[in-house]
């Protein structure tokens, strides 16, 4: 599976991976804690500081920016149709602020990063007889298999758009979900060929 993680170094990438976790921990915790206008419009100019700070490696998640912006604005136009601008402003920053930070995450982190955080966040659990690290494994895997969905996603849309010349949109659901159980069904069947050994 192809990453969009980027080899091309930025100062995010020396960033380590577990202090990247706990800001996006935080930050989606903590704009939920508020419904301040001030607040939440100024974490998303922070957010979008640091997103565009990145330069160049920020190109590949267009597709990723383009969804984004679909959905902030579906979401606005049902909030304004209902008449609660106040709640479209909300929900479109909280979305804009830990959407970005999420994708400069995926952008300037390693995914074998990302799952030695978990193994070491979720080791004391093992006092307790639980298996952290086929937790944190599953955790990871449902980070990567996200990344991974909006990938094939971009791959249908664009093979749509060259037949078709418009957007996939809807139509392409149905295939992209096959494709995303046929991965997930490969990667289940070599984890369960390597952990019997």
């Amino acid at each position: 599976m192809k990453s969009l993680y980027s080899e091309q170094r930025t100062w995010l990438h020396g960033v380590p991976a577990s202090v990247k976790l706990v800001f996006l921990a935080v930050l989606g915790t903590g704009l939920f804690f508020t419904d301040q206008l001030l607040t939440l419009g100024a974490s998303a100019l922070v957010c979008v500081a640091i997103f565009v700070s990145l330069g160049r490696i920020t190109a590949s998640a267009k597709p990723l920016l383009m969804g984004l912006v679909v959905a902030s604005v579906l979401i606005a136009v049902f909030h304004l149709t209902m008449q609660h601008p106040t709640l479209a402003a909300v929900t479109v920053l909280r979305l804009v602020s830990t959407t970005l930070m999420g994708i400069a995450l995926t952008l300037t982190t390693r995914y074998s990063d990302l799952l030695h955080v978990f193994e070491r966040v979720l080791s004391p659990l093992k006092i307790v007889g639980i298996a952290s690290e086929q937790l944190a494994l599953q955790l990871a895997l449902m980070l990567r298999f996200t990344e991974h969905f909006f990938i094939l996603w971009r791959r249908l849309d664009d093979a749509h758009r060259l037949r078709t010349g418009k957007a996939g949109g809807f139509k392409i659901l149905a295939p992209l979900t096959i494709q995303m159980l046929v991965a997930a069904r490969r990667v289940a069947d070599t984890l369960h060929v390597r952990l019997r050994r």
